[in-house]
């Protein structure tokens, strides 16, 4: 087993139950409300709102794993990163064809939502858009 002082136990909760495992990151990058985050090992103990954005894990040797994660929270102390989010789907599962087509369709919903004056629609529609430009983002890198 790795040294746990120089690794991180990672864990990504979403509502359908655990999504992603590891318990031999060396560094994890996520995107949070004030900006991009790098964690190392013995980081401080860190709590902060997750934009939607990637996840990215590292374990050395050019080693990594990737993440579309839709918004969510980060919780970081003792080695041990917790993600809670929304959704978290791995780079290796994400369809891109579905991804896309929810793209068309978000973008179809903020057209008809706009000439309707309808905001809610319209913001709900943008975050879909959000989603699928991320899933899209992530299955491509």
């Amino acid at each position: 087993m790795a040294d746990n002082k120089s690794v991180l136990t990672v864990s990504i909760v979403t509502p359908d139950g655990e999504e992603y495992t590891n318990d031999k990151c060396s560094m994890a990058v996520i995107q949070t409300g004030s900006g991009d985050i790098g964690i190392m090992a013995n980081h401080i103990p860190i709590i902060a709102a997750l934009k939607i954005g990637p996840a990215q894990f590292n374990y050395g040797n050019d080693e990594s794993d990737v993440l579309a994660v839709n918004g969510g929270f980060v919780e970081f102390s003792n080695n041990e990163l917790t993600i809670v989010a929304d959704s978290a789907e791995l780079k290796s599962k994400i369809d891109i064809d579905r991804a896309t087509s929810a793209k068309e369709r978000a973008q179809q919903k903020i057209k008809t939502a706009s000439e309707a004056n309808d905001t809610d629609t319209m913001n709900r529609a943008e975050v879909a858009l959000q989603r699928a430009v991320n899933r899209i983002n992530v299955a491509k890198r």
